[in-house]
């Protein structure tokens, strides 16, 4: 009998990290497969969902101006309950530490539908950092049935919270499956990655930083820090940043009052993925409070700066491909100098091992079919 899995999503990186596992389950005929996003993420969203070739059976369009945590939840719980009332799903597939992901979990719950959580057990043990993630995923991992760890690592977190071994299953992770397929598509087609052409022509010659901030734990002070890092940088003559400045007005203002009109400061609109994975492969280093790009940049050999004081991603710091910075300007500026300057130091990050050479999806197929979802 088919069983109906029912994807739910909502940011553009849970698109880029369910899209190989959407593709994976629908060339499976044992699997009615539904999505339904959220559009936690509106504009980003939907340009992941276009290049993958995906189109949402549901789409919740939630997301609201300035709208909190708590109104955001209720309408996820509401709207997810909906749809899964109409669609009644044998299993709930949900991913990472959003919102979205928490309350497809919670609703499933709700309704004693089996949830399977893709990249499992990833724990910084502070609630704070990052926040809410940290706390939504402890949620999910406590509901779940089946959890698809990206790593040994990961694995052995749910171990400790006393999850079952026998729910476990060390898959690796979908980013580097996503970023290959992209890397193979835009290398056949060019085109799809061009938009970056002008960009790289004004900055020929120097040596590019990638820079992504949008934490919300580093709202205020520790932006306002980030920025003024950002500024000293680019008073370098050897160096330009390329930035795509995240839509949240929070993230807005403050990098436009630091960084407007710096010659070496390219602050650009979010970019789609294939553009995103052609910044990857222009620049020497990424600089960044983002989750996943700790893993896409390494899977490059691109060194990471991590802007924060704790990651849920300790595999790439042990392996030495991330550097946990934190949001002081000094200490940000000093650790990119040494980068540009040391090449022991950048070859040492940019040669190291962690998330290069994990498996690939089809591992999720082999994990469902083993777990008696078919």
């Amino acid at each position: 009998m088919t069983k109906t899995i029912l994807l739910v999503f909502g940011t553009r990186p849970e698109a880029i990290k369910m899209f190989p596992v959407i593709h994976a389950l629908k060339a499976d005929p044992r699997f009615r497969v539904v999505t339904c996003v959220s559009a936690q993420h509106r504009g980003m969203l939907d340009q992941v969902l276009e290049i993958a070739g995906i189109v949402p059976e549901h789409d919740l369009d939630l997301m609201r101006p300035d709208q909190t945590l708590d109104g955001l939840t209720a309408a996820l719980l509401t709207g997810l309950g909906g749809v899964m009332d109409a669609e009644k799903p044998d299993w709930v597939v949900v991913q990472g530490d959003t919102a979205t992901a928490m309350a497809g979990a919670l609703a499933a719950y709700y309704r004693k539908v089996a949830v399977a959580h893709v990249e499992a057990g990833l724990r910084s043990h502070n609630i704070y950092h990052p926040w809410p993630e940290e706390v939504n995923r402890k949620i999910i991992g406590t509901i779940a049935a089946l959890h698809f760890a990206p790593t040994t690592t990961s694995a052995e977190a749910l171990i400790a919270e006393n999850v079952p071994a026998a729910a476990i299953h060390v898959t690796g992770n979908t980013v580097i499956d996503a970023l290959q397929w992209v890397s193979a598509r835009t290398a056949a087609d060019p085109a799809l990655a061009s938009g970056l052409a002008e960009i790289e022509a004004r900055f020929a010659g120097k040596r590019i930083i990638g820079v992504t901030s949008h934490r919300r734990e580093n709202f205020g002070g520790g932006l306002e820090a980030i920025a003024e890092a950002i500024r000293q940088i680019a008073a370098r003559e050897d160096v330009a940043l390329i930035f795509p400045v995240h839509p949240n007005p929070n993230v807005r203002k403050v990098m436009d009052a630091a960084l407007a009109g710096l010659p070496n400061v390219a602050m650009i609109e979010p970019l789609d993925y294939p553009h995103f994975a052609r910044l990857l492969s222009l620049c020497e280093i990424m600089l960044t409070d983002s989750g996943g790009v700790q893993e896409e940049a390494p899977a490059l050999g691109k060194p990471v700066l991590v802007m924060r004081e704790t990651t849920e991603r300790p595999e790439g710091i042990a392996a030495g491909t991330a550097k946990l910075v934190g949001t002081q300007t000094a200490r940000i500026v000093t650790e990119i100098f040494t980068l540009l300057d040391d090449k022991a130091a950048y070859s040492a990050m940019a040669r190291a091992q962690s998330f290069r050479g994990w498996p690939c999806c089809p591992s999720y197929r082999g994990a469902l079919r083993a777990c008696r979802v078919n």
